[in-house]
């Protein structure tokens, strides 16, 4: 099974592209789109279809994996987040490929074990669970992966109690 993880961001979006076959896990890609908060919103959310669209018609994968978002820091954060996540669902809508979507805790539970887990754990298990040399760069890509990973997993065990 082939997963592309995606970790929505307005100005870095994160993906990361993993293979399950039986027990191990392969990762086949991983990237980030960037955009600059110089540029309207409207060119930015352009950038983030576009640099996600171009991957998924690449990868073919069997499924997409998406971090729930729950709050932000601040409403004009969760705003343009919640735009940057729309572009986002709209590219895998577009490229007709199943949407899953994970809450952070659920992520970091398949991933670490520990819901409450650091950045830099989630890092170095994905580093680990995909036989990595480095850890994944930037965090962003690494936490696509780890979304990747966390429906890799859950897919895995739902078919097994089938």
């Amino acid at each position: 099974m082939r997963v592309f993880g995606i970790d929505p961001g307005s100005l870095v979006t994160g993906y990361g592209v993993v293979e399950a076959e039986g027990n191990r896990l392969r990762a086949l890609a991983w990237g980030t789109v960037r955009t600059s908060s110089k540029h309207a919103l409207s060119e930015r959310l352009k950038r983030i279809y576009n640099g996600l669209a171009e991957p998924l018609q690449t990868w073919q994968p069997d499924a997409v994996s998406v971090e729930q978002v729950f709050f932000a820091d601040n409403p004009k954060t969760a705003l343009t987040l919640g735009h940057a996540r729309g572009v986002a669902l709209l590219a895998v809508a577009h490229a007709d490929i199943q949407l899953v979507e994970y809450s952070a805790l659920e992520i970091k539970m398949a991933v670490v074990g520990y819901g409450r887990a650091a950045k830099s754990q989630v890092q170095q298990m994905v580093k680990h669970l995909l036989n990595l040399q480095a850890a994944p760069q930037p965090a962003d890509a690494a936490d696509a992966l780890a979304a990747a990973i966390c429906h890799s997993h859950t897919h895995s065990f739902r078919r097994r109690l089938s």
